[in-house]
């Protein structure tokens, strides 16, 4: 009696497996993960720049800073600048290539990006790699040039030597 009980559980677990085994299975899911969401291009890795120097909030003309409310999940490029700006050359060696990355330069770039990834970095020195973004028709070839931030890390609390 009792070996029948133990062959009797013995199969519910073994049918059970089986049962769980064939749910896992399938075809593998593909395309983009969030339905009706556009999912950004890869990146472009010889617009890639790496750069050290200080966030500071930007100075709008008229203000003494940057203000007004800021959504929290939007992309900004108005908002953060890096002063002080040196390029790091400890990317991969067919980084920064581009054109576009080339002709970047000068001490202060416009950082882009959402709010929560910058604001705690403001006044201290940081380190940054991103993209840098193309200038939109019209723009002075004398603005600072913009870089779509995608890592930022702290160097040291403080700009002031």
């Amino acid at each position: 009696m009792i070996l029948r009980t133990w062959a009797g559980a013995l199969a519910i677990a073994g049918l059970l497996a089986v049962s769980a085994a064939a749910q896992i299975g399938g075809k593998p899911v593909t395309g983009n993960p969030t339905p009706g969401t556009e999912q950004p291009e890869p990146p472009n890795l010889s617009d890639r720049l790496t750069l050290t120097g200080c966030v500071q909030l930007a100075v709008k003309i008229g203000s003494s800073a940057a203000s007004g409310a800021v959504d929290g999940n939007t992309v900004i490029d108005s908002r953060f600048e890096l002063t002080g700006a040196e390029r790091r050359n400890n990317v991969p060696a067919d980084t920064g290539g581009s054109p576009l990355a080339m002709a970047a330069s000068g001490r202060t770039y416009r950082l882009a990006a959402i709010e929560s990834q910058l604001s705690p970095f403001v006044g201290a020195k940081v380190e940054v790699s991103g993209e840098i973004v193309p200038r939109p028709a019209g723009t002075p070839s004398t603005a600072a040039p913009t870089l779509q931030i995608e890592f930022v890390q702290r160097l040291a609390a403080s700009c002031k030597p």
